[in-house]
């Protein structure tokens, strides 16, 4: 039996089971399991509960269950992994790749830039202690990210910024001098032998060398050390060897061969590698500030009334239902209901929109907005990790852990770039110790030019010159810093402008669209009815609508609140309905001070023996635009007309006008009748209209239009859109405020504005145009680099300085996405 300390306790959901002869079953066949301690079947909760030695494999007993004929449905669950000590992108696909093997994992992707892995898993199989496990034995080591833990992850960041910093400083301290002295030796004519003399240069150079390549260095050693213990290569490696190989000439040269001592280039290439990868380190830290600033967002204190007495108190001791007061000039502090109060609210945090919106007594807040104006009491109703602001960093986070289609090539290139060079530089080494003249030959011309190139050198110098080369000019890292600086760069841009990205295939394929589908209601329009129109044909529109709205008071009827809203937002008095009624499919009736009042339609008025002629001009004209016109009488006088309508969003033509420069089709998808798609479709500047589609039709319209050939964005509420945004290319879902969680959405557009829609377009586009560049200058300058370097056109210091150039400039570029305007 094993004792308590070596026992695990593992609960599993078994499916088809029926009766309790199954349960049975499934118990006996559980106790029978060597190791197993207890085993325990609810057939009403469909659950084994099962006590074992940590030595027997849940998928055992997962086998175990399925031998006895039932299944065990999968735990699927998502997390998101901290990784350190990755250097380069060969280390980041070799992480993914041990993640990707391991059973359970559906999926695993490494981000390099953000040093995060994403990993989907079934936890019956595998938990998350064996993922940090599986990371730790590929040689790095891993932790799960905590939302609360960020701070001090970007105080670790700034250590860790700090300590390339201090390395980066030592290197040059020691490798300054020693560039100096080979540069007066080569003016005194002193390159073959050294000056002032072999023995003062020789060991000169190795005392300048040893610090920069000792200590400074010496965390590039460990991190190579690291991958060729755990079997593998990174481009920590390629530099140890190459700096190594010239170091050792610095000792060599004591036992009288011929050779060159390249102590002093040691130590230069380490120094320019420490350079670059300082540079980088700040670079990427840019890259991935969205998060930091999403954190900055957040308030650390709220006023709370405790007792009706205000009191000050941390964020984090803010509970559900606790009444928070916000002054103008505050931050709301966390996701709330206003209870009390009114005021102009700036949600540009969250929303992108730069107007401030009024909130008032029941409207939803977002934490972190800031409160302009008026005095308001908030309900809190999330705190902590479901806030709107915890949540949006979650999705920026996880976008950041997936990977862009295009890089897939990248990925499998990396995949065999170091173990390649390591043989191409072998390959060198031996061709240049068997061929020197044919390699000289090679580039001729260009060695008159190049002073490190003359043929004076001994052959062995020659050899070792081109295969150092080799090693610290092949650079993996550009490769694999290329999508995920952009992504991140892209990712966070979209969050400070309201557009939360759920993962980087919907930046390729949304780049690639050239159809956008959009619902109608709730979307292209308001989503709820207003008035558009108040015509009079007997009095004034303000006897008009107070009459309108006085019988209105008594429906339910959402175009008869619309009525109400519109009157009591122009100030106007209602009377009290007395004596209301509601005529079916005709109208409503009241009497108000003693008159009786009618508001409905024609049927209606024929009914009371109102003349409505004089207003039919009127209510055609309306009707066409798509509107709902309602005939209001007083004691069997017209009054005139008034119109509801689902109106469309103010700037859904302007942004629609927008698409079509950016040469896009734009299609509107509803279920509502002909004429008033129509006429919506004609005043938001619509191409084509797809009307009376049932919403179990409208999937079907999506892949009308992609069996076309055309890939579509299909815009919609998220919530009865979810299939034809899931069948879609691309699924945005809009306006869904505080609800981001809307996983049929591939874009989630918090503001309810179509303008998001083309900033999402536009980000999409800049962000995949980085990606592009950044690949093709990686993959360019590998192309041209590698081989120069092998005829030995290189000198290794330049090598390493290119190569320390490519990552940041890969980087660099990533970062000048800031600058584009959306």
């Amino acid at each position: 039996m094993a004792s308590k300390e070596h026992q695990k306790k593992t609960i599993l959901a078994v499916q088809g089971m029926t009766c309790a002869a199954c349960a049975n079953r499934v118990e006996k066949a559980l106790g029978k399991l060597e190791g197993v301690q207890s085993a325990s079947v609810n057939l009403a909760t469909e659950q084994a509960v099962v006590e074992h030695g940590k030595s027997l494999s849940v998928s055992r007993l997962i086998e175990t269950i399925e031998a006895a004929g039932y299944q065990v449905a999968a735990d699927k669950q998502k997390a998101e992994l901290k990784i350190n000590d990755m250097t380069c992108a060969t280390c980041a696909n070799r992480v993914e790749q041990a993640l990707a093997k391991a059973p359970g994992v559906s999926r695993a992707a490494v981000n390099l830039a953000a040093e995060l892995a994403s990993v989907e898993y079934d936890a019956n199989i595998v938990g998350l202690e064996d993922l940090i496990e599986i990371v730790e034995k590929t040689g790095y080591r891993a932790s799960k990210l905590e939302q609360q833990a960020l701070d001090q992850q970007e105080d670790k960041e700034e250590e860790k910024l700090a300590l390339a910093s201090r390395r980066m400083w030592v290197a040059w301290i020691f490798t300054l001098p020693a560039a100096v002295w080979m540069l007066v030796g080569m003016f005194m004519d002193g390159h073959q032998h050294g000056w002032p003399n072999p023995l003062v240069y020789n060991i000169g150079m190795l005392v300048l060398a040893l610090p920069v390549v000792g200590w400074a260095g010496w965390n590039v050693f460990a991190s190579a050390w690291r991958a060729v213990r755990h079997g593998s290569a990174n481009m920590d490696t390629l530099i140890a060897m190459g700096t190594f190989a010239a170091m050792i000439t610095g000792i060599i040269v004591f036992f009288g061969l011929p050779i060159e001592n390249y102590a002093g280039i040691a130590a230069m290439i380490m120094a320019f590698h420490l350079t670059g990868r300082y540079v980088e380190t700040k670079a990427r830290g840019r890259a991935s500030q969205a998060i930091r600033k999403l954190l900055e967002l957040g308030a650390k204190t709220a006023t709370v009334l405790v007792d009706g007495q205000e009191q000050q108190v941390a964020i984090q001791d803010v509970r559900p239902g606790d009444i928070m007061v916000v002054r103008p000039g505050e931050k709301i502090p966390t996701d709330g209901m206003v209870v009390k109060g009114e005021s102009a609210v700036d949600e540009s945090m969250a929303t992108g929109e730069s107007l401030p919106v009024t909130r008032r007594q029941g409207d939803a807040v977002i934490g972190s907005t800031l409160n302009q104006q008026g005095l308001l009491q908030v309900e809190a109703t999330k705190v902590g990790k479901d806030t709107f602001l915890s949540q949006v960093i979650k999705m920026v986070q996880e976008a950041q852990g997936t990977k862009v289609p295009i890089q897939e090539f990248a990925d499998r290139v990396t995949g065999y770039f170091v173990p390649v060079v390591l043989v191409v530089a072998a390959m060198t080494f031996a061709a240049w110790m068997l061929f020197p003249e044919t390699l000289m030959a090679a580039g001729a011309w260009l060695r008159d030019i190049l002073p490190w190139t003359g043929a004076h050198t001994s052959g062995v110098t020659l050899a070792l010159f081109a295969t150092i080369a080799v090693l610290v000019i092949a650079c993996p890292c550009a490769l694999g810093l290329a999508t995920p600086t952009a992504l991140m760069v892209g990712s966070g841009m979209g969050a400070e402008n309201g557009i939360l990205i759920r993962n980087g295939a919907a930046i390729q394929s949304m780049s690639d669209i050239d159809v956008v589908v959009f619902d109608k209601t709730g979307t292209i329009t308001q989503g709820k009815p207003r008035v558009t129109d108040v015509e009079a044909v007997a009095g004034d529109e303000k006897e008009l609508l107070t009459a309108a709205a006085g019988v209105e008071q008594g429906s339910e009827h959402p175009l008869g609140m619309a009525i109400v809203e519109e009157a009591r937002n122009r100030q106007l008095t209602l009377a009290e309905p007395g004596e209301f009624k509601s005529l079916t499919g005709r109208g409503v009736s009241a009497l108000l001070d003693g008159k009786e009042v009618f508001v409905g339609s024609r049927l209606l008025m024929d009914e009371q023996g109102v003349d409505w002629a004089p207003a039919k001009e009127t209510l055609d004209r309306l009707e066409q635009q798509g509107k709902t016109a309602m005939l209001v009488a007083a004691d069997s006088r017209l009054l005139g007309v008034v119109a509801v309508a689902d109106t469309i969003k103010e700037d859904s033509a302007a942004a629609i006008e927008q698409l079509h420069k950016m040469g896009l089709h734009t299609v509107m998808l509803t279920g509502d009748n002909r004429q008033t798609a129509n006429a919506i479709a004609e005043m938001a500047g619509i191409d084509q209209v797809l009307a009376e589609v049932l919403p179990d039709g409208k999937v079907e319209k999506v892949k009308d239009i992609q069996s076309q050939g055309h890939k579509v964005a299909m815009v919609g509420d998220g919530i009865n859109d979810a299939p034809a945004l899931t069948q879609a290319d691309v699924g945005v879902a809009i306006g869904t405020g505080t609800d981001i969680a809307i996983e049929a959405a591939d874009i989630t557009l918090i503001s309810g504005s179509l303008s998001g829609v083309v900033r999402s377009i536009r980000l999409s586009r800049l962000t995949f145009r980085k990606i592009r560049q950044n690949l093709f200058w990686a993959f360019a300058y590998n192309t041209v680099a590698i081989p120069l370097a092998i005829l030995g056109l290189l000198h290794p210091v330049i090598a390493e300085i290119a190569m320390a150039t490519s990552s940041i400039s890969v980087v660099g570029n990533a970062n000048l996405l800031r600058r584009s305007k959306i």
